[in-house]
């Protein structure tokens, strides 16, 4: 156990921002899966756009990395664009 408040303290925020960013990948983690799920491109393309902010932003607070965000936005583009 730590010796030092300060310690605890940072031990306790650790959690709670773990916490924090576990939830906001899995988010990002459904939303490119059911993206992908989908058929119509009209739909995806709506879609789209909510999906690419929301990677943008967790690339910014660095909850994914943002040459990762950049790799799914492309990936998702390029599946978008094969739709038929």
């Amino acid at each position: 156990m730590a010796n030092h408040k300060s310690s605890v303290k940072r031990i306790r925020q650790e959690k709670k921002r773990a916490l924090h960013n576990h939830y906001y990948a899995k988010t990002m983690r459904n939303a490119v899966r059911k993206l992908r799920a989908m058929t119509d491109k009209e739909e995806a393309l709506k879609q789209y756009p909510k999906v690419q902010k929301m990677l943008d932003k967790l690339a910014k607070t660095n909850i994914i990395h943002k040459n990762k965000a950049a790799n799914l936005k492309s990936s998702l583009a390029i599946y978008i664009n094969k739709l038929g």
